[in-house]
């Protein structure tokens, strides 16, 4: 086939590199424009680009796709299919119109649960035992059209940043299934019921509120770690809770209960596991308090 892949995050790597091992044409890659990030605020190009650009493909990062130019470009590359996988752009009709069989998407969720931006996250915080991938092909609505493939991932213990890592792979291969032999994936509109909707994660939904119950919390942390990480202050400072586990605790919401850290919720408690202080890596409790005490009957905010 030759096609047009659209991608910008780690997520979407496997699947390109997997377009390319199934001996697929890749015409281009699109991908977001380089942007500042890290302590320095470099401009970095995405992993995508980083990744095009290893493998000789050329690569596009406009802005935006809603303006003609950027609509013909795309046009006149004349792919059969356009594969995405958490490009980051909303893709015009134009745009969705330009491959001659269509544009598919790599999702990480079981649709209809959990469309948008954040799937992974959204569905850990939520509680969800299980999640997955599906393979639609893409329309005018948000995550709307009509589905070819999915499979499911239980999520158990797992962090957002581990269960993304899984499911690009699973998202890849299951990608490259539909492309090898796409007539026989039936089109199967999603149900009405179900639909839930992953917005995109806000800053203050990272700070720790003790009044919760500590399962609540524990897949808050789990739903937000690596990044943003979810966070709780100490000192003064913010200490990022990067993993934890829930135990049998009672006191005041934030109340520390003893000398390794383990925190009251609104039921049950907390014991965290790995934590991370600004500009430093993550550590155990012990390592933490070694150097920063939060003494047993502190009242975390």
């Amino acid at each position: 086939m030759r096609v047009i892949f659209m991608g910008s995050p780690d997520f979407a790597v496997p699947t390109l590199y997997a377009l390319q091992a199934a001996k697929h044409e890749v015409a281009a890659v699109y991908c977001q424009p380089p942007r500042a990030a890290g302590r320095g605020k470099a401009i970095q190009p995405t992993p995508v680009q980083r990744a095009a650009e290893l493998m000789g493909i050329p690569v596009h990062s406009p802005v935006s796709l809603k303006g003609a130019a950027e609509q013909e470009e795309f046009e006149a590359l004349r792919a059969e299919f356009a594969v995405v996988a958490a490009y980051g752009l909303i893709l015009p009709k134009p745009i969705l119109a330009a491959p001659k069989l269509g544009c598919l998407n790599v999702h990480g969720s079981l649709l209809p649960r959990w469309r948008g931006a954040a799937p992974v996250q959204r569905a850990i915080m939520a509680g969800d035992a299980i999640t997955g991938v599906t393979i639609m092909e893409m329309e005018a609505g948000l995550d709307t059209g009509p589905m070819l493939a999915a499979q499911e991932f239980a999520i158990g213990n797992r962090n957002a940043g581990e269960v993304t890592k899984e499911l690009s792979v699973i998202g890849a291969q299951l990608m490259m299934q539909v492309l090898s032999d796409f007539d026989s994936y039936p089109h199967v509109a999603q149900p009405e019921e179900g639909v839930t909707y992953a917005a995109k994660i806000r800053k203050e939904e990272a700070r720790i509120d003790w009044a919760f119950p500590a399962l609540q919390v524990l897949h808050q942390v789990r739903g937000l770690a690596p990044f943003p990480g979810a966070w709780f202050e100490a000192n003064g400072e913010r200490v990022k809770l990067l993993d934890a586990q829930v135990v049998d605790g009672d006191g005041k919401a934030g109340e520390v209960l003893d000398d390794g850290l383990t925190i009251a919720c609104g039921e049950a408690a907390l014991r965290p596991l790995l934590v991370q202080r600004a500009g430093k890596g993550a550590m155990t409790p012990d390592e933490l308090l070694r150097g920063f005490p939060v003494s047993k009957g502190t009242i975390l905010p």
